[in-house]
């Protein structure tokens, strides 16, 4: 009458949800809708190991691979290893100078860290050679006709690198002339290539097998660099791209708050987006997913703006189900990382990490030797949950110690749960305990209703996640039922319960929590 509506679920609602939860295997996730899907993340350089962003990038791609699964899609994984270019030739430089003959096997260094240590070792000889380079005279005149009133000679220097290296330095000519060798297939760079990267991917493996990530197919740039050229000719005859007038050609996305962007430069060679473009239509042949996503730093937001913009004006039958997922930069509390200064930290070093303060609590928890396979489930569980917690948009500081901490917002606090309702799962069956009486349980106390409406909302959860490619909702969702479990079980007793029917229907009820 009043325009206010009161509702009450009845505990016959409740008792048959109870019931189909524990009865049909995969509740919450959705049926087969033969609509496929592509998650595209991590696609490394072959320069250096992987390092904590990548920790986030393959963690934000694999659980959203996994979400898309549970909704119904048929979900193709995939990478881009950037696997030539002149940070590749940067490393095999440095290794072909100084390295000795040094290999993994030899050496007992992972070959991916092998590798890197290279490409440090590169940077750091390259600044020495800059830094004596700008006391010549010839610096001193470039620096005297060149600089600005208000630079300081600092300033300039720091400015002038990128010129320095392309038209001076000693160790950037034979950079380019490694990279010219390359392209032109010269067989003993190409051997030295393959072998160089070869190490990489032995590195690599181990680490996706360690995060426990995998693909489901791997693409090259150095077999894809050359796409996406005929797609520019293709635009170029329907009117989507222009030639200037020397030769370059462009696409005009002014009027869609862009600006113009070179497809093609002037001498034939492609950019970025432009062998992007090639690599779109090659996985859509390859796979015919409806739908692609990219999961890639936000710091490439307008690669992918304009990405999108020019496929969907080229009419790619594909091109209104891509998304970027973009998210922030992960520091630790010490501050961000410098890849060419070896400050990275790498995945490897962050999950030994991880795994050795879960072995120091455990330690102090018990006077018995944890088990290793355990130590391995908390350390990760803790990395994992900590990086997928947060919005994938927003930047993040991952903290080791506060990851694995037993308190608070972590994947052992939600551990802790379970292994409760296992404890609990292991009594009724040493007891043999009768759960049918359960069904008869209809007085419900208002935790248990607590519980009941949090496991009523997973599959709208999961839809959400889905929808929005964000595991963080997923994440969260099992914090709060932890913590609404947590309070049900300080509240209610369990065995010690008013009835058999009660007592039988919590068990179920916190089996029903733990799958």
């Amino acid at each position: 009458i009043k325009g206010f509506l009161n509702l009450e679920l009845s505990p016959a609602y409740w008792q048959a949800f109870i019931a189909g939860m524990l009865t049909k295997p995969g509740f919450g996730r959705l049926p087969r809708n033969g609509r496929k899907v592509m998650v595209e993340y991590s696609s490394p350089n072959t320069n250096k190991p992987l390092h904590l962003g990548h920790v986030r990038n393959c963690l934000l791609g694999w659980s959203c691979s996994r979400i898309l699964d549970a909704v119904g899609y048929d979900v193709v994984k995939v990478q881009v290893i950037n696997d030539r270019g002149v940070a590749i030739c940067k490393s095999m430089v440095a290794w072909q100078k100084w390295g000795e003959g040094k290999t993994p096997a030899a050496s007992g260094i992972k070959g991916d860290h092998l590798v890197g240590d290279f490409y440090v070792l590169f940077e750091q000889k390259s600044r020495e050679e800059y830094e004596a380079w700008q006391q010549t005279d010839a610096a001193q005149s470039i620096f005297q006709e060149k600089r600005k009133p208000e630079q300081s000679d600092k300033d300039f220097f720091k400015d002038y690198k990128n010129k320095w290296f392309n038209d001076h330095s000693l160790l950037g000519a034979e950079v380019r002339e490694m990279l010219r060798q390359w392209e032109a297939g010269e067989p003993a760079t190409v051997e030295r290539w393959k072998q160089m990267n070869g190490w990489v991917y032995d590195g690599f493996d181990k680490t996706y097998a360690d995060l426990g990530v995998e693909f489901d197919k791997l693409y090259y740039e150095s077999d894809t660099y050359l796409l996406g050229k005929d797609i520019v000719d293709e635009g170029l005859a329907n009117g989507v791209f222009f030639r200037k007038e020397d030769g370059s050609v462009w696409v005009d996305l002014t009027d869609a708050g862009h600006d113009q962007k070179v497809v093609l430069r002037s001498d034939g060679t492609s950019v970025y987006i432009t062998q992007d473009l090639g690599t779109a239509r090659m996985r859509y042949k390859d796979f015919g997913c409806e739908r692609m996503v990219y999961v890639v730093a936000d710091e490439q937001n307008y690669h992918f703006a304009v990405l999108f913009e020019v496929l969907k004006r080229l009419g790619e039958p594909y091109a209104a189900g891509l998304h970027h997922l973009s998210y922030g930069l992960v520091e630790l509390p010490t501050g961000r990382m410098k890849t060419r200064e070896g400050t990275v930290v790498d995945a490897d070093d962050l999950m030994a990490e991880v795994l050795r303060i879960a072995r120091e609590q455990a330690m102090e928890r018990s006077d018995n030797q944890a088990n290793e396979d355990d130590l391995r489930k908390i350390g990760l569980g803790a990395l994992k949950f900590f990086m997928i917690k947060v919005n994938p948009k927003r930047k993040m500081i991952f903290n080791p110690e506060e990851s694995v901490d037993l308190q608070g917002q972590t994947g052992p606090y939600i551990q802790y749960s379970y292994v409760r309702i296992n404890g609990l799962m292991q009594r009724v069956a040493r007891e043999n305990i009768d759960l049918s009486p359960a069904a008869q349980y209809t007085d419900f106390q208002p935790q248990e209703k607590e519980l009941l409406k949090a496991l009523h909302e997973y599959p709208a959860t999961i839809l959400t996640a889905a929808n929005d490619y964000d595991p963080s909702h997923i994440a969260n969702y099992c914090y709060n039922l932890a913590k609404t479990y947590h309070r049900f079980w300080h509240d209610l007793s369990i065995f010690q319960a008013q009835s058999p029917e009660a007592r039988a229907f919590r068990l179920e009820l916190s089996k029903a929590v733990g799958i």
